[in-house]
């Protein structure tokens, strides 16, 4: 009898996301991880949802056996692992880069029609949703409002912080310098920035971590690690310490070979999983859990000094409910009002020592992602069909991840403060 269970579930997930791919049996892996986490935390399903974690158990427990759809002499799962190992940047010993060489192998062979039958990996662009759905960008929106908001990354239809915050900014990335393990001062030390979010963001962190480390401009003192984990919406991470979501944020700083006392810059990029609420009720929640999540990283990281925020990329070919448009766009205005309120002197955001206890890192935007499918805004992003999987039209395909690594390599290049700690020469 194999052992199913959370960890085990969430492995599987992130090895579909990861893999750049889900088998697209028909099988919604995203729609049986939110089951199974809403099962685990104390949710009554019915019995169409209690039947189709039932056949995720299945194809589970077929994979791990090695026989079932895509099994072949693979142990999908120890794959998995070494997949994910590899991506943190660990050094994989010789046998296990053969083996996980091997996987790689017999899954390109199977995405091209080969490999002895079995199903074959959704491919191809978007089918579903619309080209356009008609909202301007909140980069673009200016003087214009959208449901009684005004434009502007920044509000007031500008997209640069206003003085005072700027110079807020200048100061307080000033500090950030390598440390070391015990988080003090180190000419040997460490800066990590660290992704916060759920599965978009780590398929797209995860690309942007080759790209950067590939990068001759890039600090070696910089080190960049994946936290953002499949299924671990906004909601997900106000757990305890000692929960899973956190647990495995640990073992990938660990395995990077950094300290939770090296962590001084964040890169979030959230939402919430099912939002149903009208505008603005949904933005508020998410804007909620997302102060309450910084609040936990601040609490966890000591040393956090800023945390760039993200919203969704366009959700307009999405054909699930996990989270479509006008949810996708209208994220961006919780980002903004986290933001503006900590700048306002929110208390329960405050940053800076000099006014109390500190409750939080400094907000600031990090690169705006959304455009209105395939109407390109001022700077010319766009997002095609090709830039979104066919198997639910929320997920970046490779040609999508690709895009959101390039537009956060840019900013981390070009951002005034983020240039100081990128760069091995600032």
């Amino acid at each position: 009898m194999i052992k199913f269970n959370l960890f085990s579930f969430a492995l599987l997930f992130a090895a579909r996301l990861a893999w750049a791919a889900d088998d697209p049996a028909a099988f919604d892996w995203q729609r049986a991880q939110a089951l199974h986490q809403g099962q685990q935390q104390g949710g009554q399903l019915t019995s169409d949802e209690q039947a189709y974690i039932a056949q995720a158990q299945r194809l589970h427990a077929q994979q791990a056996q090695g026989s079932g759809p895509g099994a072949g002499q693979i142990d999908w799962p120890r794959a998995t692992q070494l997949f994910q190992r590899s991506q943190r940047g660990e050094k994989l010993t010789p046998d296990e880069q053969s083996y996980l060489d091997r996987a790689k192998a017999l899954r390109q062979q199977r995405q091209n029609g080969g490999g002895g039958g079995g199903a074959t990996e959704a491919t191809g662009p978007a089918t579903g949703g619309k080209d356009s759905v008609g909202l301007i960008p909140l980069c673009d929106l200016g003087a214009g409002k959208y449901k009684g908001e005004d434009g502007g990354l920044y509000g007031g239809g500008k997209n640069e912080p206003p003085p005072e915050l700027a110079a807020s900014a200048k100061k307080e990335t000033a500090k950030i310098r390598p440390l070391g393990a015990a988080g003090q001062p180190a000419d040997d030390g460490k800066v990590v920035l660290l992704s916060v979010g759920m599965s978009n963001t780590t398929m797209e962190y995860s690309r942007f971590k080759q790209l950067a480390d590939a990068d001759a401009d890039k600090s070696p003192k910089l080190v960049i690690v994946d936290g953002a984990q499949g299924g671990q919406a906004a909601a997900q991470w106000l757990t305890e310490p000692e929960s899973r979501v956190w647990q495995t944020v640990d073992e990938r700083l660990q395995a990077a070979g950094v300290t939770a006392q090296q962590v001084q810059v964040v890169w979030l990029k959230q939402a919430n999983m099912r939002p149903t609420a009208a505008y603005p009720e949904h933005a508020k929640q998410l804007q909620a859990d997302v102060a309450e999540g910084l609040r936990r990283l601040k609490a966890k990281f000591p040393n956090l000094r800023v945390a760039f925020l993200s919203s969704r990329i366009y959700a307009g070919y999405a054909t699930t409910q996990l989270n479509p448009e006008p949810f996708a766009y209208e994220g961006a205005f919780a980002m903004r009002a986290l933001i503006l309120a900590q700048s306002r002197g929110a208390a329960d955001l405050n940053w800076d020592a000099a006014h109390g206890e500190v409750k939080a890192p400094l907000l600031l935007w990090g690169p705006y992602l959304w455009a209105d499918g395939l109407q390109a805004r001022s700077d010319g992003l766009m997002w095609t069909r090709n830039d979104l999987t066919p198997r639910d039209g929320t997920h970046p395909s490779t040609a999508g991840r690709q895009k959101v690594a390039e537009q956060l390599l840019k900013f981390c290049k070009t951002d005034p403060w983020a240039r100081g700690w990128f760069f091995a020469k600032p």
